[in-house]
């Protein structure tokens, strides 16, 4: 027997009953989905369940060591994230104390480090430069002097009620965190990068102590970086000297952190020492006075008292802080899953959504600003031995002990020491611009997305930059499901493997079949491409042959009525009994004219491939049989659904459609369509194996040889 006949290279056949919906879900009993309670699905205090498990002796003392070291680091990144905000250095304490008490008894991480992070923390602080210009608060009589004690308290109104607004909370109530799954890699990292941009230009102009006017919105770094190039003969020395010394020392010590990590047990905590020396020096040698640098000044002992934010700044504020929490929980949570799957445990994110969100709630009645997480302090967090938010807890005491007792040591810091260590702290966001290189390797429609974000948010600011970045990403999604990349089928001989026509030399098509792919969703948007792209793959119109043929029927019928032409039984060539008629497809779909219908009661079996008696050009159907791959497509909507109909007007042609895991047959196409089983003969048609995708397991149907 050859080896290459068709039993032995489609040996699959299957058998099952008829089924409609009905009676399928007669023979198969369907189950009730258990509900979860309340309690299940919201899990809103995690605490309670880890820490009655909570191996004190195993996991204890390296909670304290890591909780010592990431509170320092707290604390002083505390200081540095307010300059940020444009708010006092004070209120960078409370906002790396307070959210850590509401993340531990509600956050499922066990490892990052909650406070504030510098992109979010310029995100308010773009809002607070908007509602707060210094202009507001001139002195009278005074072109230049500010009201400091006025601007001060109205700064601190916006940004506790930037953070005081609930959205995280109701997001996670309402179980809606898959909505950052559209915030997508590469669009998170054209933001960061941006944001990065944005930190550096504002720290800059302290670093150099140089006056500059607040600025804003679109092209606020262009208006910024020119207000420093105007002033910048202005510059302060000692700040200049100490900004940029600790930058680049911390950025040494840094690199030997990271090149060394396995060899050293804890690592150096190069800001702390920075700023222990820095105020050091600044006090003996009294850099203010002799000098003229600026220094923190007043670090008052203890906390502001609680209370509820301004609420007439709700509707001014609302869409930045939208914006805001969506960009904190997203940084937060995917930095939260490296560490979860690096240590094998799970984050629940909507929980999440509530942790963060009742956190700033709380940061917000203490004037705090927004808090998220940022990767290097969760890295020290993690690297000195964290295993739990113990850590978190004890790094919160060291917080509490610089703002209680040890503030006042700092008053004689420079800004630009804290300022330079924010944009030391930069580096791996800016390396994110080393990913640009591969993306474009890899798909460059990523690389747009990141270009594209990018450059907006650097250009529009970071609001309008991340709502312009997320358009543009939803357009590529448009634009690569409207213009899908469609192709056609061939069979590499002596196998059963079917390949793109247009990728090898020795393939070729089945004859008398067509197999057409289509990668991407079929929808409204991209089916008139699609029908165009089939139109040209299989070489004819099937509603113009339809046309055609009713047109030449008519001819016929008039000339056997007439007596000139005399009907004999011939073969048709190929009978779709498996379609719906002619005359049922045609009048629902509304594409063939009243008369243009062959006379129903002339039976008339012609077979197109030979000479016409009547002269009518018919296009030639040189196919016999069309499959459409459809592994790639994840859905199909009513347009689409309706547009299929039409593929085959009028039957010229078998007709099959392959889904992965699943497929249509004849029958159970012809039941989605209303047709009588009755209808279908699926004797006709075998089953094989065809490896087209080499992900998904599909099945085509084919005629029996």
């Amino acid at each position: 027997m050859d080896a290459h006949s068709p039993e032995n290279l489609y040996p699959y056949t299957v058998s099952r009953p008829i089924y409609s919906n009905p009676t399928f879900e007669e023979d198969n009993e369907r189950q009730a989905r258990e509900e979860r309670t309340l309690r299940e699905r919201l899990s809103l205090f995690p605490v309670i369940d880890w820490l009655s498990r909570y191996p004190i002796r195993e996991w204890l003392p390296s909670d304290v060591i890591s909780g010592v070291s990431t509170g320092l680091v707290c604390s002083l990144q505390g200081l540095a994230y307010a300059l940020l905000v444009s708010v006092a250095p004070v209120y960078g304490l409370y906002s790396a104390f307070f959210p850590i008490l509401t993340y531990f008894l509600l956050g499922t991480s066990r490892h990052i480090s909650v406070g504030p992070f510098p992109v979010t923390c310029l995100m308010v602080g773009s809002v607070v430069l908007t509602l707060a210009p210094d202009d507001h608060f001139l002195l009278p009589g005074n072109g230049t002097g500010v009201n400091g004690t006025e601007a001060d308290g109205i700064v601190v109104d916006v940004e506790a009620m930037e953070v005081f607004l609930p959205i995280q909370v109701v997001m996670g109530l309402l179980q809606v965190g898959f909505l950052v799954r559209y915030l997508s890699d590469p669009l998170v990292g054209g933001f960061t990068t941006a944001a990065a941009f944005h930190v550096l230009i504002s720290q800059l102009k302290i670093v150099l102590s140089v006056p500059t006017n607040n600025h804003s919105g679109c092209f606020s770094i262009l208006y910024t970086l020119i207000d420093v190039f105007t002033n910048i003969r202005q510059t302060n020395r000692a700040d200049l000297v100490a900004g940029l010394l600790t930058i680049v020392i911390v950025m040494a010590v840094k690199e030997v952190n990271s090149k060394f990590r396995h060899k050293i047990p804890v690592p150096i905590p190069i800001e702390v020492i920075v700023t222990v020396v820095a105020a050091g020096i600044s006090y003996a040698t009294e850099l203010e006075s002799r000098y003229g640098a600026s220094i923190v000044h007043s670090i008052p002992r203890g906390f502001a008292p609680a209370q509820p934010p301004n609420t007439e700044l709700l509707w001014n504020i609302l869409g930045s802080s939208f914006s805001t929490a969506v960009v904190g929980y997203a940084v937060a949570v995917s930095v939260a899953k490296v560490y979860a799957a690096k240590h094998d445990y799970t984050i629940d994110g909507n929980q999440e959504l509530i942790a963060f969100g009742f956190s700033n709630v709380f940061c917000g009645c203490f004037s705090g600003f927004v808090a998220s997480t940022a990767l290097s302090r969760t890295a020290v967090q993690e690297s000195t031995g964290g295993k739990s938010q113990v850590a978190g807890i004890i790094s919160a005491v060291m917080v509490m002990i610089v703002i209680l007792a040890l503030g006042n040591l700092l008053e004689p810091l420079q800004k630009s020491v804290l300022a330079a260590i924010v944009i030391a702290n930069l580096k791996g966001m800016f390396m994110q611009v080393t990913e640009v290189p591969t993306l474009w390797r890899q798909n460059r429609a990523d690389c747009f997305i990141w270009l594209a974000t990018c450059l907006a948010s650097v250009v529009l600011g970071l609001d309008v930059g991340l709502l312009a970045g997320l358009v543009f990403e939803m357009g590529t999604v448009v634009v690569r499901t409207q213009f899908p990349a469609c192709s056609t089928l061939g069979n590499i001989p002596g196998t059963n493997i079917y390949r793109n026509m247009k990728d090898y030399k020795n393939i070729a098509e089945v004859p008398g079949i067509k197999i057409f792919k289509c990668n991407a969703p079929i929808y409204f948007a991209n089916i008139d491409y699609f029908k165009e792209r089939l139109r040209v793959t299989v070489g004819f119109d099937s509603v113009r042959v339809f046309k055609k043929r009713n047109k030449a029927l008519k001819k016929i019928h008039k000339l056997i009525k007439k007596g000139k032409l005399r009907a004999t039984e011939v073969s048709l060539g190929v009978d779709n009994k498996g379609f719906e008629s002619e005359q049922d497809s045609g009048r629902e779909s509304g594409q063939v004219e009243d008369g243009d219908w062959p006379v129903p009661e002339v039976e008339v079996r012609v077979d197109w491939a030979l000479e016409l008696p009547v002269r009518v050009s018919v296009p030639k159907v040189q196919i016999h049989s069309l499959v459409l791959d459809f592994s790639a497509v994840s859905f199909l909507d009513v347009v689409a659904v309706k547009s299929l109909r039409l593929v085959d007007e009028g039957g010229q042609f078998f007709f099959f459609i392959a889904w992965p895991y699943y497929y249509y047959s004849i029958l159970d196409y012809c039941h989605s369509y209303s047709i009588h089983p009755a209808q279908c003969n699926i004797d006709k048609f075998r089953l094989h194996d065809t490896n087209i995708s080499p992900t998904p397991i599909m099945r085509l149907l084919q005629p029996s040889l």
